[in-house]
């Protein structure tokens, strides 16, 4: 290390030290040169701003001129000079700064530290709360310290920082930070993870996150989801709830893409709907249907429909151009129960439902982690779907501490794989992002390299292109997630069997989308206890345990089934 260098570290260290002790006093006046130069730094100018500070503090002294120096050193940090506002930082008593000042000061010296890595005091420094600090800058303050406590070795801690840094951020920030509490409350085995969640107190921003943990493992949650105000819905107009929770809207609309290139997807969604609704015997609301077309544009036309024709209550729309169009409305005049995942987080008071490929992922790697499997082979079909389904596997298998061993694309109809499985060493578990036809075809292969009595587990995309047993008994042993409809049946719904022989769109492929539209009729009914529930036993639904989190998310917990004598049988719940 060079000479220039090693001060650097030293005064960092010694601005640590000295912000550790310091106590807060009266904040000077600010005078109106240091509130132009604070508002020149809020409109992102900061070199003239930290000019214009440096010259205040030539004219002050005392608390006041310590107060300009400290804010003209952040502002020069701002503008990239670190050099400067070090120099300037050498100058400042801490203990003669209060209110904003002193927040800034804080981080200066925190995120001066993290360059350093002098890491000692860095938590200290940052002990209270930068609440008059722009959200920007309050959102700083806490990556700081999750930094900080990261390379401490504490991952749940670290994650509860993000937590609070989380709703200050937006776009691709907000999204990157979120995948990085997922990651780290990953990290954590299920003992860590169910007792430091219970530890949190009510309204900790880290706990809704962490629930939503438990309950991709199939965890129960220490108790309910944390929901602030803004989520509520109004259901003062519509009657009390039944004993069991049924309150449903009073008049609800659905808007589905009736034409277009989305209409052979919405049909058993919407009989799946009216299934559900047509069986309860109890209050039902008004139901209207609205076409969606398939489009961005003509989503929100039908929801406008919607809130001028009086519904209390929307469902869909199904695409995820559709709702990510309404989802970037400002506000939704009324609730929606999204069919689909969206960009962003559903807005305060809507819900959020999808099959999305992603969570078949996640549920697989689950399912391996649970039987204690860490070193995979993956195989992926070349469609959107499996792709999808793949790398949300890779994703929480490694973030869990799992290792993909190799991974395989394969197309339509796959060739002889045979030396890349050779090529893939010595594996404990088998992932098939396939269908049915594909893994048909792969099983032999498998068999030859010696992984047929490895665990094999696949997405739901499975039993697609299946259905004769004599061709599909290739598929025995394999696991997968399914519809607790098909494997158990659900309350209010006639056997998979005696529907589909009778009624097209329960049929095949597109039974799944039939306990979908089901499910989303059950959750406009049942919303508010599932909001209000504590998520353990969840609501039964025709996909699976259905659960919603602090974020309007509906979470699913599925049924998980195998092959046996080429037809599916369920065999428990996953764990």
């Amino acid at each position: 290390m060079n000479k220039p260098a090693a001060r650097i570290t030293t005064l960092s260290l010694s601005l640590l030290l000295l912000a550790g002790c310091a106590t807060t006093g009266m904040a000077p006046t600010a005078s109106p040169g240091q509130q132009a130069a604070i508002a020149l730094l809020d409109q992102g100018k900061p070199r003239e701003a930290a000019q214009q500070l440096e010259a205040e503090a030539a004219l002050a002294r005392g608390a006041q001129r310590a107060q300009l120096l400290a804010d003209a050193a952040f502002a020069w940090h701002e503008a990239g000079d670190d050099a400067r506002a070090r120099m300037l930082l050498a100058q400042v008593q801490a203990r003669q700064l209060a209110g904003a000042s002193q927040q800034r000061h804080a981080l200066l010296v925190a995120e001066l530290a993290l360059a350093d890595k002098q890491l000692g005091t860095l938590l200290q420094t940052l002990g209270g709360q930068p609440d008059q600090l722009p959200a920007a800058l309050q959102a700083r303050w806490y990556l700081a310290r999750a930094q900080a406590q990261e390379t401490a070795g504490d991952a749940f801690a670290t994650a509860g920082e993000r937590a609070r840094a989380n709703p200050l951020l937006s776009g691709s920030a907000r999204a990157d930070n979120q995948r990085a509490i997922v990651r780290l409350l990953a990290s954590l085995d299920d003992a860590t993870l169910t007792r430091r969640s219970a530890a949190l107190p009510v309204g900790d921003p880290l706990y809704n996150h962490a629930g939503r943990a438990l309950i991709g493992r199939g965890l129960p949650l220490p108790r309910p989801f944390d929901r602030d105000a803004a989520w509520q819905m109004d259901t003062g107009k519509r009657p009390p709830a039944e004993a069991d929770g049924y309150r449903p809207p009073l008049k609800m609309a659905v808007l589905l893409p009736l034409s277009g290139s989305l209409a052979t997807a919405a049909a058993p969604v919407r009989d799946g709907l009216l299934t559900g609704y047509y069986a309860e015997y109890r209050r039902r609301p008004q139901l209207d249907f609205i076409d969606t077309r398939g489009t961005p544009a003509g989503a929100g036309a039908a929801y406008d429909k919607a809130v001028a024709d009086g519904a209390d209550f929307v469902v869909g729309p199904l695409g995820r151009d559709e709702v990510d169009a309404l989802f970037a409305r400002d506000q939704l005049q009324v609730p929606v129960l999204a069919l689909n995942r969206g960009k962003d987080t559903p807005p305060p008071g809507s819900a959020g439902f999808s099959l999305a490929p992603e969570d078949d992922g996640i549920m697989a790697a689950e399912y391996l982690l649970a039987r204690e499997r860490g070193n995979v082979l993956v195989i992926v079909s070349n469609d959107d779907t499996g792709r999808r389904a793949a790398a949300a596997f890779g994703e929480r298998f490694a973030q869990r501490g799992g290792k993909v061993a190799a991974s395989i694309g394969i197309g339509d109809a796959p060739a002889d794989i045979g030396a890349q499985l050779r090529q893939a060493g010595t594996v404990d578990s088998v992932f098939l992002a396939v269908k049915g036809p594909q893994a048909r075809m792969l099983t032999p292969q498998l068999a030859l390299a010696g992984l047929a009595g490895t665990t094999r587990v696949g997405t739901s995309q499975l039993v697609s292109g299946t259905g004769k047993a004599e061709e599909d008994m290739p598929l025995d042993g394999i696991a997968f997630p399914s519809e607790a409809w098909t494997t158990r049946g659900t309350a209010g719904l006639p056997a998979a069997s005696e529907l589909a022989a009778t009624l097209p769109t329960a049929r095949g492929a597109a039974a799944r989308l039939f306990a979908f539209g089901f499910d989303a009729w059950k959750i406009s009914a049942y919303l508010e206890k599932l909001a209000n529930s504590s998520g353990g036993s969840g609501l039964a639904g025709a996909t699976g345990t259905l659960h919603l989190d602090g974020f309007g998310n509906v979470l699913r917990t599925p049924a998980w089934s195998t092959f046996r004598g080429g037809q599916p049988v369920p065999i428990g719940d996953g764990r």
